[in-house]
């Protein structure tokens, strides 16, 4: 429901009541998820601009140069709360979603990430989201053609009964053929081309503005859309047929707020008539309101002149898919909405599109650091609890649902980031970020899970070119959320701009709590980061290379895995230092040493996954040595010492052997293969319902 207060301001700037169509379409664009009401000031200090960002935030997606003749459209969504609805349809149409913005832009769509976060799947109810959201994106991405080439997966209590669902996507398009999505002069027409409009996801983008209630499964179902991968797929192959023609002037992928938002955020910077009696339908008796806010998937925008309007229909024909003529830009800045010859809505169209007053939030800082509690439990133990927990264990039956080779771009895909061949050099992807650490440390956590995703692109040897967020937050209602919401976004900038690196778009998602479960999850700053860099395959370190530790480990326990499989409490890690990360690039590019950055589960996460067999020596505490999550730390092989010379470094141990051998400060523990295989297995055998 629109708020008393926005209905009462609205009435009196129009001097009038309005129509039920007008209530619905401020209703869903004057909503958090369209309107940004709670963020937009903040998002305003996030470094925007760069030598390669041609487009930035504030279209579907954003096109960053990736070279002269190739540039990236990129964007990141989210689609929590009807993941939570309706797992298999949410999920599944949050992919088709961000596939549509990115082709849009003109841009064949040609990468997608997912990063997730779920509560533990003890719970049944967590195993059957899990499942079901993993199906969706699987049978979506692998139907259209598009890979899951890289992921996040992240288990917190905090997440249960609001899941995060949050997906990238990257496209290729000629630096100087990409479209926009604002309209480009009064007189062109605006055509609907794809699915029939229906009633599925009927006030979705308000939907998406509130918390879950405990009955949400059933009272919001209408709200989820239901999507179509066949039908996309032949909506990519048309748009791009339209767009090679050079005769679409501005294209748009109907949304949050159905027809009503893309058409009145693509005339904003004109105006729209809009014909609602003349969209194909799906079902008989619609009403205006629905036709006009239903968020029927599969559909997309365009404008041309009146002249190429045939043109478009005989190439959506030709692909089989429906479209219809169904407004025109005009001169004067109104949206204007008719039916049957009666006008259901008039408005002026920066109100309705940008106008929403911004919301003002009390902040309330917090401490939620306690001290550390050193676990009584032995080291070997503590490793195998460490090693199994799902932050850290394999997922492959998570990602042997997804079709990662599909456009046959695929170079490597394994440990640290994904590497995709484009033209003559490496397009490398890396997401995600560490909500444990953010909530403990919402400037310093965020920070660092910049430097966390460049460092995984260092490991590949490539510089960043740009980032895409997307925030997703309990309700910013609550004092202490909008401090984390102000500090996360603080410390997103700041890292950005020493790495110099632009924030190109992304997403805000409030309201992520649940009634049922009585949670509301941890802050979540979840990053997208594309890189480039030359073509390189990871390859694992060769028996007899030398282990070297770079960068300084200090005792960071707190939001650590180790603190989440004992309780011990403890500091998060500050803000890393970035200038070790351009160090281990240049290593890597170099070919001087192959590298893995420190992250969850600390040093022994990083030796399970590219030494499991080594002899390590450890002078320092033992659990500070293996657990520790400081970031701004690799763990590199290389042939001899020499291959390190000019940097500051550690040598800790030898590759090969029959086992995982770490000889620490008053003891020597072993892990066997078999062990260690059992370990990293465990969520891998638990998620097999």
């Amino acid at each position: 429901m629109l708020p008393a207060q926005d209905l009462e301001l609205l009435r009196k700037t129009l001097g009038r009541d309005l129509t039920d169509v007008e209530i619905a379409c401020f209703e869903n664009l004057w909503s958090e998820h369209c309107s940004y009401r709670s963020t937009k000031t903040l998002l305003r200090t996030l470094p925007t601009t760069g030598s390669e960002v041609l487009l930035g935030p504030g279209d579907d997606a954003a096109i960053v140069r990736f070279s002269d003749t190739c540039a990236l459209a990129i964007g990141m969504e989210s689609h929590n709360h009807p993941s939570y609805v309706d797992p298999y349809d949410g999920a599944a149409t949050g992919v088709g979603g961000i596939v549509r913005d990115v082709l849009s832009m003109g841009a064949r769509p040609i990468a997608l990430m997912d990063p997730l976060y779920f509560g533990p799947l003890a719970s049944e109810k967590n195993r059957y989201l899990f499942e079901h959201v993993v199906a969706g994106i699987g049978d979506y991405g692998n139907c259209i053609g598009v890979p899951v080439v890289r992921g996040e997966l992240v288990f917190d209590p905090s997440y249960s009964g609001n899941p995060l669902v949050n997906v990238v996507c990257v496209g290729t398009v000629k630096p100087d053929r990409y479209i926009t999505a604002r309209v480009k002069r009064p007189g062109s027409h605006l055509v609907l081309i794809g699915s029939s409009t229906g009633r599925d996801g009927l006030g979705g983008a308000s939907f998406a503005s509130r918390d879950l209630a405990e009955d949400a499964e059933a009272a919001d179902r209408p709200s989820v859309q239901v999507g179509d991968p066949y039908t996309e797929k032949l909506l990519i192959d048309a748009i791009l047929a339209m767009a090679e023609t050079g005769k679409v002037l501005s294209c748009r992928d109907l949304g949050a707020a159905g027809l009503a938002g893309a058409s009145s955020e693509m005339a904003s910077t004109f105006g729209a008539v809009i014909y609602a009696d003349r969209v194909h339908l799906r079902e008989t008796g619609m009403t205006p309101r629905e036709i006009m806010l239903a968020e029927s998937q599969e559909r997309m925008l365009i404008e041309v002149a009146p002249e190429d309007v045939a043109l478009m229909g005989e190439i959506a024909e030709k692909y089989d898919l429906r479209w219809s003529d169904i407004g025109e830009v005009i001169e004067e800045p109104r949206y204007i909405v008719k039916f049957h010859g009666e006008t259901v809505a008039d408005l002026p169209i920066d109100l309705l599109v940008g106008g929403a007053p911004l919301c003002a939030w009390d902040k309330k800082p917090y401490s939620a650091e306690t001290p550390f509690v050193r676990p009584t439990m032995p080291v070997k133990d503590l490793a195998l609890a460490v090693l199994s927990h799902p932050d850290v264990a394999r997922k492959n039956w998570v990602y042997e649902q997804y079709d990662k080779d599909v456009q046959l771009q695929s170079v490597s895909l394994v440990h640290d980031a994904a590497v995709l061949r484009l033209e003559d050099k490496a397009l490398v992807l890396s997401c995600g970020c560490n909500p444990r650490h953010i909530y403990l440390k919402p400037f310093e956590g965020t920070a660092n899970a910049v430097i966390e995703n460049a460092s995984n692109l260092a490991c590949l040897g490539a510089d960043p070119l740009c980032i895409v967020d997307c925030l997703n937050f309990a309700s910013p209602e609550h004092p202490e959320t909008y401090w984390q919401l102000e500090q996360s976004i603080l410390g997103l900038g700041d890292a950005a701009r020493k790495i110099e690196t632009p924030i190109v778009g992304g997403n805000v998602s409030l309201y992520n709590e649940s009634d049922e479960f009585g949670t509301q999850i941890k802050p979540t700053p979840s990053l997208g980061m594309v890189g480039r860099g030359e073509i390189r395959r990871w390859t694992a370190p060769k028996s007899g290379e030398k282990l070297a530790l770079i960068g300084k480990t200090e005792p960071d326990f707190g939001g650590s895995v180790l603190d989440a499989v004992t309780g011990c409490g403890g500091s998060a890690p500050a803000m890393a230092d970035p200038a070790v990360v351009a160090v281990v690039r240049d290593l890597v590019r170099e070919g001087r040493t192959t590298a893995t950055d420190l992250s969850r589960g600390g040093l022994l996460a990083a030796l399970a996954k590219i030494a499991p067999r080594a002899d390590v020596t450890l002078t320092g505490d033992p659990l500070e040595e293996l657990f520790s999550e400081t970031y701004g730390r690799f763990l590199v092989a290389v042939p001899d010492e020499s291959a390190l010379a000019g940097v500051e470094y550690r040598i800790i141990g030898t590759v090969g052997g029959d086992a995982l051998t770490l000889r620490l400060k008053g003891e020597t523990v072993v892990i066997t293969p078999e062990e260690l295989e059992t370990a990293l297995s465990t969520t891998t055998r638990t998620m097999r319902f």
